[in-house]
């Protein structure tokens, strides 16, 4: 592999045609460095016979073309490219398909339903650490649900209804009447008792994916003016969505296009696709909603990355890998060493400081992501540690956890730290406040034991007596750097931790 390589991936949906440009480093690493959206509505373009005319052909491929256009300016070598329902469900499928890529030189590959319900569940999961529950996929012109347990695919269906052709069918500028609302529900009733499976494991979480489910988020973050702008691994209640639904229900058309969080150009059709969300839930009696912001255009690229083996066992730690190794200005044996140094201080310190649940695995993620913030400047860089952080989607940390993880990697003082808690306090609680100074100022004490990033401490222990701490530091070269280091955080360490802390040197 170059020192880098470029994919793109195109997924001609029913609602809208995407594009996505991801890029690979020569660590393996990978990123999104480009999407681009046509909202094409395909479901509604499709004619009583299900045929699909020259005008919209012409539509499809100019699109296609321009995409195609994109992925060259940014060097992707490879295109994969994939069509769902609407194409699917045409009557002159392969016709269309042969048709776009004699014009766009694109090979097209229709997805069966099954296909793409496998495909969406692989983007999900390799980026949510979720152990079970049955993953509803909304789209314009079909609905996908798979259940899934132990993050193994059981069994998936796809049912030819999504948001736009179930509004084209049951409804009229952008409004849905009572008795539409009520014949979408009996038609999804009438799908699942098609499937009794899907309604067979009561209690399980629905994720979510798809513009529909995305919106919905995206309207219940704005009415609670949630602090951290991402969507992706959000929960929301029944009562939470029973709350959007109503609003949505009692909202005419043109007034919708103004709920915030709500992008106009899907404000018509957003409530048959929240319907049928809805229905679903109800139907399967799931315990509460999960927002999944990958889907199948990750699927399609982790299939691209890893063909032999493209779900991850580890979803956090294949996300925190993936996130150094795109910051290669971070030594790895230095946040190697720190990461060791950390968690041999903080089992030492079990007994003393009682911090039990996932307090080491915050401790673990932070302590090798901390110099993240130099790849953008060394000046304050724990400040954009934070950021990057907060906002580069660790996957496999629920939303508060990102943000405690984040406190902990940038943790400079008790002082500094309170900003960035004052703006996620809808998040994080007092105690998790307390949990980020300990763990930061544990990860300041580890850090400082290898300051030269030359790994002169070979061994560290941690006891507690009384009201003092003795730190045992064994050394395989010189560390006077490190003892500096050690003894001008010794002071407001041990302020922190309520002890005093004692440096000693073996061998």
């Amino acid at each position: 592999m170059d020192s880098w390589e470029r994919i793109g991936i195109i997924d001609i949906g029913s609602n809208s045609i995407r594009l996505a440009i991801y890029e690979i480093n020569s660590a393996g690493a990978y990123r999104i460095i480009d999407e681009s959206k046509e909202g094409a509505r395909l479901s509604e373009r499709v004619d009583g016979n299900g045929r699909i005319s020259d005008n919209d052909l012409d539509y499809i491929a100019e699109t296609l073309q321009r995409f195609k256009l994109l992925c060259a300016v940014q060097g992707a070598g490879r295109i994969r490219a994939v069509a769902t329902a609407a194409l699917r469900n045409a009557a002159h499928s392969a016709a269309v398909t042969a048709a776009l890529r004699e014009r766009t030189g694109l090979a097209i590959d229709v997805l069966p339903g099954e296909e793409e319900g496998r495909l969406g569940f692989l983007g999900m999961i390799n980026t949510i650490d979720i152990s079970d529950g049955l993953l509803v996929d909304i789209g314009g012109g079909s609905t996908e649900v798979t259940l899934f347990r132990n993050r193994r695919l059981v069994k998936s269906v796809s049912f030819p209804f999504g948001a736009v052709n179930t509004m084209k069918r049951f409804g009229s500028n952008g409004e849905i009447e009572d008795e539409g609302a009520k014949a979408i529900r009996a038609m999804v009733d009438g799908a699942v008792a098609s499937e009794p499976w899907i309604a067979e494991t009561p209690g399980l979480p629905l994720v979510g994916l798809g513009g529909t489910v995305r919106s919905l988020c995206k309207i219940d973050q704005k009415r609670k003016k949630y602090s951290l702008p991402l969507t992706h691994n959000y929960t929301m209640s029944a009562e939470d969505m029973d709350a959007t639904m109503q609003l949505l229900r009692e909202t005419p058309y043109e007034k919708r296009k103004k709920i915030e969080g709500l992008s106009k150009d899907r404000a018509d059709i957003i409530v048959p696709g929240a319907v049928i969300l809805h229905t679903l839930f109800r139907r399967t009696s799931a315990s509460h909603y999960v927002i999944s912001g990958a889907g199948l255009r990750d699927g399609l690229f982790f299939e691209q990355l890893r063909p032999e083996e493209p779900q991850f066992t580890d979803v956090l730690e294949h996300s925190v890998h993936n996130l150094l190794a795109l910051h290669p200005v971070v030594s790895f044996k230095h946040v190697s060493q720190v990461n060791r140094l950390a968690l041999k201080l903080f089992a030492d310190l079990q007994h003393y400081h009682g911090l039990g649940g996932r307090a080491a695995k915050y401790l673990h993620v932070a302590s090798l992501l901390y110099r993240v913030g130099i790849s953008i400047h060394y000046y304050n860089y724990y400040k954009h540690t934070f950021y990057l952080l907060a906002h580069s989607r660790v996957d496999g940390l629920s939303h508060r956890e990102i943000i405690i993880c984040a406190m902990i990697a940038s943790f400079k003082s008790e002082k500094r730290s309170r900003p960035f808690f004052a703006e996620h306090r809808d998040l994080l609680s007092e105690a998790d406040f307390s949990l980020v100074v300990r763990l930061g100022s544990l990860l300041q004490l580890a850090a400082a034991l290898d300051r030269s990033e030359t790994q002169p401490v070979a061994s560290v222990s941690a006891r507690v007596f009384g009201t003092e701490m003795f730190l045992t530091v064994n050394c395989a070269s010189n560390w006077v750097i490190e003892r500096k280091q050690v003894m001008s955080l010794a002071r407001d360490f041990g302020k922190m931790w309520g002890f005093t802390l004692r440096l000693f040197e073996s061998g």
